[in-house]
């Protein structure tokens, strides 16, 4: 009942009633920091942890090195492939240069759709030459 009555009274969220008997923490490590702003500060980790070697300031947002650390090495990115770096993969200049022809031949006979004004303009330019 004396768990309860104390519980009434408080606010949530206002103190934990939780105890640190019995707990047993891990091993920690504090690894320091530094941006190219001046800015110093400490990060703790576990002593299993894989710590990075770059970390994002708090103070300013840029990349942090770790003051005992080398600054990896970038990765090289490979360019983006547009359309057209696919499209040469499967098809060659000279196949290219003959659907076009092919498509440009249908276009003005007509054939297309929506190219039917097209037609009947060459028919008439043809008709005046």
């Amino acid at each position: 009942m004396s768990e309860r009555s104390t519980l009434r009274g408080s606010r949530l969220g206002a103190r934990s009633y939780e105890d640190e008997r019995g707990v047993e923490f891990a091993e920690r490590q504090v690894i320091p920091y530094a941006c190219p702003a001046g800015h110093e500060f400490e990060v703790t980790f576990s002593t299993e942890a894989d710590v990075p070697t770059l970390w994002d300031c708090p103070r300013c947002g840029t990349e942090a090195l770790q003051q005992s650390g080398e600054k990896p090495d970038d990765k090289q990115l490979k360019p983006a492939r547009t359309h057209w770096d696919m499209l040469l993969e499967r098809r060659s200049m000279e196949d290219l240069e003959a659907l076009l022809n092919e498509r440009l031949e249908l276009l003005r006979a007509g054939l297309l759709p929506g190219a039917a004004h097209l037609a009947q303009n060459n028919r008439e330019r043809k008709k005046s030459a």
